[in-house]
C-alpha cells in the first residue's frame, strides 16, 4: 500500500511551493542512487519522493489527490493508473528543480547522460468515460481504442534511417548543453543553456527514417485497458502514466487523462455518496402497510412499509449507497414515500370515500409532539 505523499516528503497539507521543493531536495539527496549504490530500498524511496513531488507540486494533481487520494492521480503501477516515473524522468525532474550543477557538486562527475532527455516528451491526451451507477459503485475495466501518436516500428522511435545515421553532436560533444563563461564586475559567471544544434539530445541525425520522416513516431491507434476504482464520481479525473502521445525521437510519452462522466439512472438519483429513490404507493397501501421491492445500485431490495405511513416519510437502507474512494465509508439509500391519489373514481368508490370522510380517523392529525406549521414559522422568525 502506498504511503501518503505528504508523509513521504515530511510536510503538511498547507506546505508552500518552496517548502515542498526543500523537502523533496532533502529526501532525494538522502536516498539518491549515487549515494546509495546497490541499495534497492534507497532507490525505491528516491522514486517514491519523486512521485510525491511530481503530484504535490502540480496544483491540479494536488487538488485531485487531496480530494480522492491515490486513486485521483494514479495508484496502480504497470498498466493501471500510475504516477510511476522511470529513472530518466526522475533525474530530469531532479535537474530541472535543483539545477544541473547539483549532480556535479554532490555526486561527482555529473549526470552521466541520465539528466539529458532523449527527444521531446509527448503531449497528454484526454478521453471521457461514461459509467453507470453499478460501475461507479463497484469499479470496472474499460477497454478503449485511442487514436494517437505511437512509436515508429521502422526506426523504433529513434527517427534515424539506421544506427549509423545517429552521430554525437559536434557542438556540445554529446552533453546536450553548452556552457558559457562571461566576465562581469562580480567576476566570472558560468551559464548553461540547451544546445540549439541538437535541442539538448546530444545527438544529431544525418539520415532520417523514411517512414516517420525523422520524428520517431507515426499517427496510429492503441487499445488501452482502463481499471476504474470503485467510488468514482462525475467530474473526477484519473491519469494513466505513459499512455498519451509518443514523444519525438524516443522522448517520453505523455499521459492519458480520463474524465469520468455519470450515466443517468432511470429510477435512482445520486446525492454525494447517497442514493435517492422516490417510491409511490397507493392510499390503501399507506393505510394497511405493504412489503415491496425497490431498485438499488446492486439490484433489488425488500422494504416494509408499516401501516399508517404518511406521504413524505423517508426510509433509509443502510450501506446501499456509493463507496468513497480509498475509504471504508459508504453511503445509504434514501426512500421518499409518496402516497398516490387516484384521479378517476367510480360513483360507488366516491360514495364509500364520502362516508369515510365523515370518520374522525380520516381527518388529518399531527403526530404526537409535532408543532403546527404556524408554530414552526414563528420560531424561524423569532
Amino acid at each position: 500500500m502506498k504511503r501518503d505523499y505528504y508523509e513521504v516528503l515530511g510536510v503538511s497539507k498547507s506546505a508552500t511551493a518552496d517548502e515542498l521543493k526543500k523537502a523533496y531536495r532533502k529526501v532525494a539527496m538522502q536516498h539518491h542512487p549515487d549515494r546509495n549504490p546497490g541499495d534497492k530500498a534507497a532507490e525505491e524511496k528516491f522514486k517514491e519522493a519523486a512521485e510525491a513531488y511530481e503530484v504535490l507540486s502540480d496544483p491540479q494533481k494536488k487538488s485531485q489527490y487531496d480530494r480522492f487520494g491515490h486513486a485521483g492521480v494514479g495508484n496502480n503501477r504497470g498498466g493501471g493508473f500510475s504516477g510511476g516515473m522511470n529513472m530518466d524522468d526522475i533525474f530530469s525532474q531532479f535537474g530541472d528543480v535543483f539545477g544541473d550543477d547539483i549532480f556535479g557538486s554532490f555526486f561527482g562527475g555529473g549526470r552521466s547522460g541520465r539528466g539529458r532527455s532523449a527527444g521531446t516528451r509527448g503531449s497528454n491526451l484526454r478521453v471521457k468515460i461514461k459509467l453507470n451507477y453499478e460501475e461507479m459503485a463497484n469499479g470496472a475495466t474499460k477497454t478503449i481504442k485511442v487514436k494517437k501518436y505511437v512509436n515508429c516500428n521502422t526506426c523504433h522511435g529513434s527517427g534515424a534511417k539506421d544506427k549509423g545515421s545517429v552521430q554525437t553532436c559536434s557542438v556540445c560533444g554529446g552533453s546536450g548543453q553548452v556552457r558559457k563563461v562571461t566576465s562581469t564586475f562580480l567576476g566570472q559567471m558560468q551559464t548553461v543553456t540547451t544546445c540549439s544544434a541538437c535541442n539538448g539530445e546530444g545527438t544529431t541525425i544525418t539520415s532520417k527514417c523514411t517512414t516517420c520522416r525523422g520524428e520517431g513516431r507515426v499517427y496510429g491507434e492503441e487499445t488501452v485497458n482502463i481499471e476504474i476504482p470503485a467510488g468514482v464520481q462525475e467530474g473526477m479525473q484519473l491519469s494513466m502514466s505513459g499512455k498519451g502521445n509518443a514523444g519525438e525521437r524516443g522522448g517520453a510519452p505523455g499521459d492519458l487523462i480520463i474524465l469520468i462522466e455519470e450515466e443517468s439512472h432511470p429510477e435512482l438519483q445520486r446525492e454525494g455518496l447517497n442514493v435517492v429513490y422516490d417510491l409511490h404507493i397507493s392510499f390503501t397501501d399507506a393505510v394497511f402497510g405493504v412489503q415491496l421491492e425497490v431498485p438499488t445500485i446492486d439490484g433489488k431490495a425488500k422494504i416494509k412499509i408499516p401501516p399508517g405511513t404518511q406521504s413524505g416519510k423517508i426510509f433509509r437502507l443502510k450501506g446501499k449507497g456509493f463507496p468513497a474512494v480509498n475509504s471504508y465509508e459508504r453511503g445509504d439509500q434514501m426512500i421518499h414515500i409518496n402516497v398516490w391519489t387516484p384521479q378517476n373514481i367510480s360513483s360507488e368508490e366516491k360514495e364509500m370515500l364520502e362516508k369515510l370522510h365523515q370518520s374522525p380517523n380520516f381527518k388529518p392529525q399531527p403526530a404526537k409532539g409535532d408543532k403546527s406549521f404556524f408554530e414552526r414559522v414563528k420560531e424561524m422568525f423569532s
